[in-house]
């Protein structure tokens, strides 16, 4: 399951885990214009853990889902 909000400067993915064992929490992916964030908390440091991908990474990583191993480039 997941929701879409849009906030005044950005849109909040939530993807919430679903399924019947070893559930994660949350993940939170916030859209920027310049960059991309997403969180999850973690229950073992009690504290939100944060990575800031570029709109550039953000694009590589979708097109990389699609893809087998090796070594790519996007042609802009």
């Amino acid at each position: 399951m997941f929701s879409i909000e849009h906030e005044f400067d950005s849109t909040v993915v939530t993807l919430v885990d679903e399924g019947a064992s070893h559930l994660q929490e949350d993940v939170i992916v916030n859209s920027f214009e310049e960059c991309i964030t997403v969180e999850q908390y973690d229950p073992r440091t009690d504290s939100m853990q944060r990575i800031t991908l570029s709109i550039t990474q953000m694009r590589d990583l979708a097109a990389a889902i699609q893809l087998p191993e090796g070594v790519y480039t996007r042609k802009k």
